[in-house]
């Protein structure tokens, strides 16, 4: 449910945890706006009304009590299918007397969909020390049924390779609070998987390498993020950033040698009282030598609606999108997208020497799940250059 740990690189292998793990732990490590959502208070003083939904900070409400939430999510996605993602989170302030530091929490999720894919995640995100240290753990095992299809990897343009992809990942990371509202610091990456088709008809479709083989990742890496959004639920004003950079290496237990580098840079502005106008983009660039499930992978973070995961991914990525978000009355809301972007093939790759651009737009509903922290149930119809596509999620999509 949480738009900002959406894409706090559950990576595994990229295609992996992009379109598997992210979806649940996002969704569970957002829960924290529901549980910190206080019980309403009857109150004689105008001075005590709760702040509009837009402006609320969360550090207002760090202090408070534990809490444990409990709740199935639904979830719709075009690469992995439609079922539910299960969550039991536990939030809570790691020191009360801590009033800058956003909830901690620890929980677990797990992903259940109609195309046979499971998953679950155990892991934590911990603030503490006045809002200068986080600490996020995350470990997360399953598996995800997905097509991988041209152009690009295949033959043809429009035939499939359903593949299984079954591993585990392990990521750990602890940032420090520098200038200038700069976190920075270390990052550890962990996983292996095996991958297998889903058919025996492969004729006619070029396979790729290591198909059945045990293939193993590891990566050490830095973080660098600045976050200036007063509530990271339903951003109303303020930036976020944030740079990643990840190394795997042969020396240190990779199977493959490889460089990843990722740039996230939002922006947001308010219209009017229930206008805000969204601007969002990102950069994806690989080096070395990855297996194909290590290159860029567009659209499976909401770079752009309207894209299957695994259709499209090279060497290089860009993307960028405008939103415009309008609540209405009775708990809704209503949102229209656009944007465009593009993968870019490198050398020696094992996909098809071909640059595309490919553009997306579209319109969604909105439904307010949290007053508090103007928390919505997100649903979305966009197209793009192959068709429409319908996703649903909690939170926005950037």
């Amino acid at each position: 449910m949480d738009s900002t740990v959406q894409s706090r690189e559950m990576a595994y292998f990229r295609l992996v945890f992009s379109v598997v793990f992210v979806l649940p732990l996002g969704s569970w490590l957002g829960l924290s706006a529901l549980a910190q959502e206080p019980d309403p208070q009857p109150s004689s003083s105008p001075a005590a009304n709760v702040p509009p939904p837009a402006e609320v900070d969360e550090a207002q409400t760090s202090s408070a009590g534990g809490s444990l939430v409990v709740a199935p999510l639904p979830i719709s996605s075009p690469a992995i299918g439609t079922g539910i993602i299960p969550v039991v989170a536990y939030l809570f302030p790691l020191n009360k007397s801590d009033k800058e530091s956003p909830t901690s929490l620890i929980g677990a999720a797990g992903l259940f969909t109609d195309n046979g894919s499971r998953a679950f995640a155990l892991g934590g995100e911990f603030y503490f020390g006045e809002n200068r240290y986080k600490a996020t753990a995350v470990f997360a095992r399953g598996n995800l049924n997905y097509d991988v299809y041209g152009p690009g990897l295949l033959f043809e343009p429009n035939t499939k390779l359903p593949l299984k992809q079954t591993g585990q990942v392990f990521l750990a990371e602890f940032l420090r609070r520098v200038w200038w509202d700069f976190f920075i610091g270390p990052r550890f990456f962990n996983g292996s998987s095996v991958l297998t088709p889903r058919t025996t008809d492969l004729a006619g479709i070029q396979i790729p390498p290591d198909l059945g083989l045990h293939s193993s990742l590891r990566a050490i890496g830095f973080r660098l993020q600045r976050d200036t959004r007063p509530n990271r639920f339903y951003p109303t004003s303020g930036t976020f950033a944030d740079v990643t950079s990840d190394f795997f290496a042969q020396g240190i237990g990779s199977k493959y040698t490889f460089q990843s580098y990722k740039l996230t840079f939002n922006a947001y502005s308010s219209l009017t009282k229930n206008q805000v106008l969204a601007f969002g983009s990102y950069a994806c660039a690989t080096g070395g030598r990855p297996p194909f499930y290590g290159n860029c992978i567009y659209g499976a973070q909401n770079q752009l609606r309207g894209y299957t995961a695994g259709r499209y991914f090279d060497r290089y990525m860009m993307a960028s999108q405008l939103e415009y978000r309008l609540s209405l009355p009775m708990r809704f809301g209503f949102a229209g997208f656009g944007g465009v972007g593009g993968v870019i093939p490198g050398q020696e790759q094992f996909l098809v020497r071909k640059s595309l651009l490919l553009p997306s737009a579209g319109v969604g509903l909105r439904f307010v799940l949290s007053k508090q922290h103007h928390l919505n149930l997100r649903a979305d119809i966009a197209e793009g250059i192959d068709g429409h596509l319908f996703s649903m999620g909690v939170g926005e999509a950037f």
